[in-house]
């Protein structure tokens, strides 16, 4: 276990996530799968053909503190230490005008997408400031909303934005204590949840139109790639995106 690095990853049940740890597991990593669904968290560890040695599932709800402290404990407890947090679990609303927007709607996003980032960022500094070798790495999993939105995206979009100045903040105040870090801004990754992108979605001029998708692999690859830095150095933002999305230029 000593030999083995270390990482959580949240929102691990499904899509990013779930990649991005058998990605990890892969490459010789101990992980620690967290989600809300124990049953979709085992399927992955069943799937990735790890055993209870390097892989653990933790059911975890982001947006509650006291579940965030006991997923970064259950992982000290079972595998010694940690050098990454995987930053990955998200919440989106209905695409719905910005005055339709309930108060519920857009408070569960916030809470998941920028209060869930800001609790794991809190128990990583807590325990990797602590632990011999001090030290370790935090990606955030910003999206390219991070930078632009989507039509009727004002709760999703306004966390992205956020949590960029997150991943900014915290890569200057964990410095002092050897913690790296970075944020990966994904545009278009085909997950069950993205892929009703290829038949149409709306864009900034209101027509609904077909967007071009990548790999969710390719995204695993770039985090896998963000990881196996030395903390001297770091990736600060990183963009993974469909060549041929709608974001670069003026579509």
């Amino acid at each position: 276990m000593a030999d083995s690095k270390i990482a959580i990853v949240t929102g691990a049940s499904a899509g990013i996530g779930k990649k991005t740890a058998l990605a990890l597991l892969a490459d010789g990593w101990s992980v620690a799968l967290a989600g809300r669904r124990a049953d979709a968290l085992q399927a992955a560890i069943v799937e990735a053909g790890a055993d209870g040695a390097r892989a653990l599932a933790v059911p975890t709800d982001v947006s509650d503190p006291a579940s965030v402290k006991a997923l970064f404990d259950t992982a000290v407890a079972n595998f010694g230490r940690l050098d990454l947090v995987f930053n990955n679990a998200g919440q989106n609303a209905p695409g719905v005008p910005l005055e339709e927007l309930t108060d519920a709607q857009w408070r569960t996003v916030v809470d998941v997408n920028l209060t869930g980032v800001l609790w794991c960022i809190r128990e990583a500094f807590r325990v990797m400031k602590a632990q011999s070798p001090m030290g370790g790495r935090i990606i955030n999993n910003g999206s390219i909303s991070a930078h632009t939105p989507r039509p009727d995206s004002s709760p999703y979009t306004a966390t992205k934005h956020a949590v960029t100045g997150l991943t900014k903040t915290a890569a200057l105040d964990g410095r002092k204590y050897d913690i790296a870090v970075g944020q990966i801004d994904i545009g278009n990754a085909e997950t069950e949840m993205a892929a009703r992108m290829r038949s149409g979605v709306k864009q900034a001029d209101g027509e609904i139109k077909p967007e071009a998708m990548m790999d969710v692999g390719e995204v695993a690859r770039a985090v896998v790639h963000m990881a196996s830095l030395p903390l001297d150095a770091n990736i600060l933002t990183l963009t993974v995106m469909a060549t041929k999305m709608p974001f670069v230029g003026r579509g």
